[in-house]
């Protein structure tokens, strides 16, 4: 369902969170709204327009255990030392790149485990989502993304919760002030024709470069701001990958080429001279490591920056990597976040 036109990801644009709310209280409106930093990353789930969770991923399981010990203080059913039990099977039990809020989990396991009921799950929920929700107001520049098919689709809800009144509270005004001038039309910062609106590249690139020296990540390299098309040549022999790869990366800043067919990669790779390469290393004929090697030997391709994709990072992955020279590793499966963040490390 394309609903927002917000699922192409941007680079460091200016963030108006309460417009980026507003857009998501719509009835029609189902899935998770992604937003990210330098230093952190945000997940809004809605249902029908509703919040059914918010979470922070620095604060994922602190927030959790913080407002379960509140309510722990009158629910007679949570017992003594719940807070190491759920740690040691969510926070460690659990691969939490598999799994995106394995924080949500935890508390539909203790719904299961009648520690506590439904009412009181969504009492915990609103809880964290009133502290996510008001630092999430505070935020300035960041990227974001909407997808409609979200890890919480399948899972039971426990609450329902009107995302006006939420920010409204945060913000401490009465929920009728709130809702005139947060969502009322006619607000400069909340006017529906800005929507489609973004930045140029150019202004990307300057607010990128802005939050770079904010945040104190002088060493990474980002790209100028001359406009310049950057070419990723991705070669893997699924073309549900290549697809996949082409549509996070957008057409104004990134040139892309996929091949799914090592020995013919190698011809078309000399003509487009890339600035990144992405290998799949599990490739029939011609793997990943044995065609890094073969770039590696080229006069035009020793300096490359040349990401290995695989599904596993063992030492031995890491050592044949090195042997061959290649510059970095993209776990399988990746997000559109992690391919951007690796992307932008290795462009100069």
């Amino acid at each position: 369902m394309k609903l927002l036109p917000i699922n192409r990801y941007r680079f460091y644009q200016t963030l108006q969170p309460l417009f980026l709310l507003k857009r998501i209280t719509s009835k029609f409106t189902t899935g998770c709204l992604q937003v990210f930093t330098d230093s952190d990353s945000w997940s809004i789930y809605v249902q029908e327009g509703k919040l059914v969770y918010a979470c922070c991923a620095d604060k994922m399981f602190e927030l959790l255990y913080k407002h379960l010990q509140n309510l722990s203080q009158r629910i007679s059913t949570l017992p003594h030392g719940i807070q190491e039990q759920l740690r040691a099977i969510f926070e460690t039990g659990i691969d939490n790149q598999a799994i995106p809020n394995p924080d949500y989990l935890a508390i539909c396991w203790l719904v299961n485990q009648k520690y506590i009921n439904s009412t009181e799950a969504g009492i915990l929920i609103e809880k964290i989502a009133l502290e996510v929700l008001d630092k999430f107001l505070h935020l300035k520049k960041g990227s974001y993304e909407f997808i409609s098919q979200s890890f919480l689709d399948e899972m039971p809800k426990f609450c329902h919760l009107d995302i006006r009144l939420l920010v409204a509270s945060c913000q401490k005004r009465s929920q009728a002030g709130m809702e005139g001038k947060l969502f009322g039309r006619g607000t400069p910062h909340l006017q529906l024709s800005s929507l489609g609106r973004s930045p140029n590249l150019k202004q990307h690139l300057q607010v990128l470069h802005s939050a770079r020296s904010q945040s104190g990540l002088a060493n990474i390299p980002i790209p100028n701001a001359e406009g310049k098309i950057y070419k990723i040549f991705c070669i893997d022999d699924s073309s549900m990958v290549i697809n996949a790869i082409k549509n996070f990366l957008d057409s104004q800043m990134f040139s892309f080429v996929g091949i799914s067919e090592p020995l013919q990669a190698l011809m078309h790779i000399i003509c487009v001279k890339p600035d990144i390469i992405l290998l799949d290393v599990d490739m029939p004929v011609l793997d990943g490591y044995e065609l890094c090697s073969l770039l590696r030997n080229h006069s035009n391709f020793q300096n490359t920056p040349i990401i290995l994709m695989t599904g596993g990072k063992s030492f031995l992955d890491k050592f044949r990597a090195k042997l061959v020279k290649a510059s970095g590793f993209l776990s399988k499966p990746f997000t559109q976040a992690d391919l951007l963040k690796i992307i932008f490390q290795y462009l100069n």
